[in-house]
């Protein structure tokens, strides 16, 4: 292990208090894959803010999304994506009780893959074995404190979720410092073109700071 990395997981202790993740994964919540079979482009396409298009014009030309989200939790909050395709409304689909409708939509993010709070707490020293799909709290509005959605065509789109399944399959740890949720977040808003904030800021903040830094 060399000298660097003992010094970044030192300091990861110390900053704890600056940036997390939440620890409460729910292995039993799902939410259906739209698209199965995307490829990631070897070039990430540049993104923009959607146009100021109303009604059916903005829905038939990007009939999809993503939307950067940060929740609630008892540690920190958390940081993820949603991604899906909008209602007939341009919405997000969403039932009655704001929770997420499977099928539709589908939740990425980068947490320790446990309901233990003891994996959380290591990982501000070491890095620790990690999930990337929803966790506790992650399908429901009623828990989200920010967000910044896009719109998307379906090349942008499947181009978009193709990269977040190779992100998926690469991101086997979580570590407070050296890569947490607000990392593999902006690991997607990059490969998007956007600009990234540092992913030491709180949840809420950083994408409070992702809107503006791209708006």
């Amino acid at each position: 292990m060399s000298s660097k990395f003992l010094r970044i997981a030192f300091a990861a202790a110390l900053g704890a208090l600056v940036t997390g993740c939440t620890s409460n994964s729910a292995n039993t919540m799902s939410a259906g894959a739209p698209v199965n079979s995307s490829a990631a482009l070897v070039a990430p396409a540049a993104f923009a803010p959607p146009p100021g298009q109303s009604g059916a014009a903005q829905q038939l030309s990007k009939p999809y999304f993503i939307d950067f989200r940060a929740r609630n939790a008892m540690s920190y909050g958390h940081t993820f994506v949603v991604f899906g395709k909008l209602d007939q409304n341009g919405r997000v689909p969403t039932d009655s009780k704001g929770v997420l409708i499977p099928g539709v939509t589908e939740v990425a993010g980068l947490h320790p893959a446990s309901t233990s709070n003891v994996p959380y707490t290591i990982g501000h020293f070491l890095p620790v074995p990690s999930e990337t799909g929803p966790s506790d709290g992650g399908t429901e509005i009623a828990y989200m404190t920010a967000n910044y959605r896009i719109d998307l065509t379906e090349e942008e789109y499947r181009d978009v979720v193709g990269y977040i399944r190779s992100l998926q399959d690469s991101s086997p740890v979580w570590h407070a410092v050296l890569y947490n949720c607000s990392s593999f977040v902006g690991d997607i808003a990059e490969h998007m073109g956007l600009k990234a904030p540092n992913h030491m800021l709180f949840p809420e903040n950083y994408i409070n700071t992702l809107k503006e830094m791209n708006s």
